[in-house]
């Protein structure tokens, strides 16, 4: 009788994703981390678990499911999900995924979270929106220090409280954000949803719609709408204190491309209450700290889903024969796999290095200011690609819903789009580099700190510097500018940090220019066993990183 099972590779569970990262050890050390260690490694285990791995495919398989009246005609606006789902949220709840930024606010913290968040994610993306949104929702909520002392201590908890009920009854809680309305789009000043004031100091009712309103079953939602002052911010809470629900409605969830164990919704205001979360008029400068939090986490969603797909890649390639031998062992396919893993580590420093400057509060705050939207933008335009290629190191295999390929294939491009897309993030970088000069200079050290280590790197630099000086055609020219900002950083990054057989392959082909227009194309003489070898789930650790 033929064995169906043979020459097929084994599933990638029961194992560690914090061991088997090439970066993640290091940056802890490199960004004053390492004493979160052993907490960051126990994500990584959980993470490789096949319990988790089952509850992705679960709460994917059992999307969200929205009531909007029940049996008798009253208002639910509720959404329905899968147990699945509320396994993987609550894990990350507990786990601190949402918090440990501001529950522990000492060095090293937020790269810790990072870290943690970079590994979770990688189980199922969708349930690390609210995760995020819960986080970033702190540093704005303090622009109003009496509605940071209500609500910041009900989302930093560790407890995952799901049930829609009062604040004031509950244990933890989540918020999301509703910005986007059908008129504007990335244009959020062209907002119409209108905010009335009412007697009370701080009060309002919210009238209009939302296109696009993240994680619609939270707790309460940081929204924009037009005030008397102008765009205003606004701490918009789902259940009233007196335990009615507010003029909150859904109107439907979005059948989305991917992502779809996460609702999104379209909602609509009628007489909604609201508090004023900084001055009238100053909405985009009050939710812009949410903003640039949840950028940071795009990046690392989409590093973290280049590291999933590379994983998935190198394990089947070492586990699976073809012409004879094993296809890690094919020259062609070895030279694939090692392109993939030296972008999705680029793309892991370039995010682990936002989170430290992040992390490292007002003492990197003009640099975090032009890297947050130049890493944003450049991993997550780089995750599809990684995505696509990595599916077809499966062959066949990968395009089967079972492997789990399509899912995270699927889940790519979004990143991308969330808070901002593309264009807005490089309009966003000249937004920075015309008004704060200072932030191409802090940018410009933090590069030159690997001067003199490889002549790629200092060559591609010369002329980055010499292409900042011509200002023509700036704007038409600024994705070409983002990119080349995020390759010089990232070489830099490397260079110090990163896998010396890593840093060399990236160096010679991304900045040198001895490299092709697909993966798979790197350059004669690189060494491709010593770059996929410790990036393949089982081998164990690099032996080659930097402390």
């Amino acid at each position: 009788m033929t064995d169906l099972a043979a020459n097929q590779p084994p599933p990638l569970a029961g194992y560690d994703l914090y061991e088997a990262d090439p970066v993640l050890p290091a940056a802890l050390r490199a960004f004053g981390a390492g004493w979160a260690e052993d907490r960051v490694r126990a994500i990584g285990r959980r993470a490789g678990t096949g319990e988790a791995i089952a509850w992705a495919e679960q709460a994917d398989a059992n999307p969200p499911v929205l009531r909007t009246h029940d049996r008798y005609g009253n208002r639910l606006d509720e959404v329905g999900f899968h147990p699945a789902w509320h396994a993987l949220l609550g894990t990350a709840i507990g786990n601190g995924l949402h918090a440990w930024t501001w529950r522990e606010p000492r060095q090293g913290s937020g790269v810790a979270r990072a870290a943690g968040f970079f590994m979770w994610q990688q189980v199922e993306a969708g349930h690390g929106c609210p995760v995020s949104m819960t986080h970033a929702a702190v540093p704005a909520l303090r622009a109003e220090p009496g509605l940071a002392e209500a609500w910041v201590p009900l989302l930093t908890s560790l407890v995952y409280d799901p049930v829609l009920r009062p604040p004031q009854q509950k244990q933890g809680a989540l918020c999301g954000m509703a910005m986007t309305e059908r008129q504007g789009g990335s244009d959020v000043r062209a907002a119409t949803t209108t905010a009335t004031p009412l007697a009370a100091e701080g009060d309002y009712l919210l009238d209009g719609h939302k296109w696009f309103c993240s994680a619609p079953m939270s707790d309460a939602f940081m929204v924009l709408a037009q005030a008397p002052g102008g765009l205003t911010c606004f701490l918009l809470p789902r259940v009233l204190p007196d335990g009615a629900r507010n003029g909150f409605h859904l109107v439907r969830l979005k059948d989305k491309l991917g992502n779809r164990a996460n609702a999104s919704a379209e909602i609509e205001l009628a007489r909604a209450w609201a508090r004023r979360v900084g001055p009238e008029g100053r909405g985009v400068a009050t939710i812009v700290e949410m903003v640039n939090h949840t950028r940071l986490d795009c990046a690392l969603g989409s590093a973290g889903n280049m590291r999933q797909a590379v994983a998935q890649a190198s394990h089947h390639a070492a586990h699976r024969s073809a012409f004879g031998r094993r296809l890690a062992d094919q020259p062609l396919m070895a030279n694939v796999l090692a392109d993939l893993t030296v972008e999705a580590e680029a793309a892991a420093w370039l995010a682990m290095r936002v989170a430290a400057a992040f992390d490292r509060a007002e003492g990197e705050a003009v640099l975090r200011r032009l890297i947050t939207p130049v890493a944003k933008y450049w991993v997550c335009k780089r995750g599809p690609a990684v995505a696509a290629e990595a599916l077809e190191c499966l062959g066949g295999n990968g395009y089967v819903e079972d492997s789990g390929m399509p899912r995270l294939y699927r889940e790519m491009p979004l990143n991308s789009i969330w808070e901002g897309a593309g264009n807005v993030n490089c309009l966003d970088v000249l937004r920075a580099l015309g008004r704060q000069p200072e932030t191409l200079a802090a940018l410009q050290a933090e590069i030159a700190l690997a001067d003199g280590a490889d002549r790629h790197l200092d060559a591609f630099t010369r002329r980055l510097e010499r292409e900042l000086a011509d200002t023509d055609q700036l704007e038409a020219g600024a994705r070409r500018l983002v990119e080349r900002l995020a390759l010089a950083l990232a070489g830099s990054l490397l260079v110090r940090h990163g896998r010396p057989a890593v840093a060399d392959a990236f160096c010679a082909s991304r900045l040198g220019g001895d490299w092709g227009g697909a993966f798979g194309t790197l350059p004669a003489g690189v060494d491709f066993a010593a770059i996929v070898g410790p990036a393949t789930p089982g081998v164990g650790p690099p032996a080659d990183s930097c402390p």
